[in-house]
């Protein structure tokens, strides 16, 4: 299993399913999951400051997430909000709704059973989100916390936004990214930090292939790739800390 952490902007999402496919791995991106019950709450009208109510609903929310890395598809209710839970109502609402402690234990206990099913059925798994590494698997052989500036992480979460053909700036991305940082980080219910034990790459001035290929190598480096031979490094592919 490999634990991949971080803030986002990093790159963990398109790393992380890349990395599953080199491995032969599922993949899970936690962060879809708190995003579906973000829709779920958002949907059902239910007051995001009131913490008990959320945290109540969290358990009734009927949803599933696909652990094929190739099309890892997102079901509230049968329906596919792949594409809705990326959207700017839910992306300003998914970390107060993150924080509330109930949610997270809702949604950690799940993840562990996926994690769980996941080993012993296909032989590992890639785990993206804040606080995999720390809180939902802390045994995991691999942990990875990807950083990046916030100048950086802003530019690239405008450009995704561009493409998706959403409405945003460079200024407005980066007060998103730091608004939830801020929350993700200061939060009482497993706070995003990296993990004692975790291996930090700074992907600020990587491509994602450079991002890739450092995270492959360590997962070669902790036994998890077997015989596949090795990739050459891409000139400028950084340092590891």
């Amino acid at each position: 299993m490999v634990a991949l952490d971080g803030p986002s902007g990093t790159g963990k999402t398109t790393v992380a399913r890349k990395l599953a496919g080199r491995l032969s791995a599922r993949y899970l991106d936690t962060g879809a999951m708190y995003r579906v019950v973000t829709l779920a709450v958002l949907r059902s009208g239910i007051d995001l400051a009131d913490e008990h109510a959320v945290g109540n609903f969290a358990h009734e929310v009927d949803f599933a997430l696909g652990t094929d890395p190739e099309s890892p598809d997102v079901r509230l209710g049968g329906e596919d909000v792949a594409a809705e839970i990326r959207g700017p109502e839910v992306t300003k609402a998914v970390s107060p709704v993150s924080a509330v402690a109930q949610v997270r234990e809702v949604l950690v206990a799940r993840q562990r059973r996926m994690i769980a099913d996941a080993v012993a059925r296909d032989g590992g798994i890639v785990v993206e989100g804040r606080d995999i590494g720390t809180t939902v698997a802390p045994d995991a052989p691999l942990k990875v916390y990807l950083t990046a500036s916030a100048e950086v992480r802003a530019a690239r979460r405008n450009n995704q936004d561009a493409a998706a053909g959403r409405e945003s700036s460079v200024e407005s991305a980066r007060e998103s990214v730091e608004r939830r940082d801020r929350i993700d980080s200061t939060r009482a219910a497993s706070p995003l930090r990296a993990a004692g034990d975790s291996v930090q790459v700074d992907t600020s001035e990587l491509s994602l292939d450079q991002v890739l290929v450092a995270v492959t190598e360590l997962a070669r480096s902790r036994g998890l790739l077997g015989d596949c031979p090795a990739e050459p490094v891409a000139a400028g592919a950084g340092v590891l800390s």
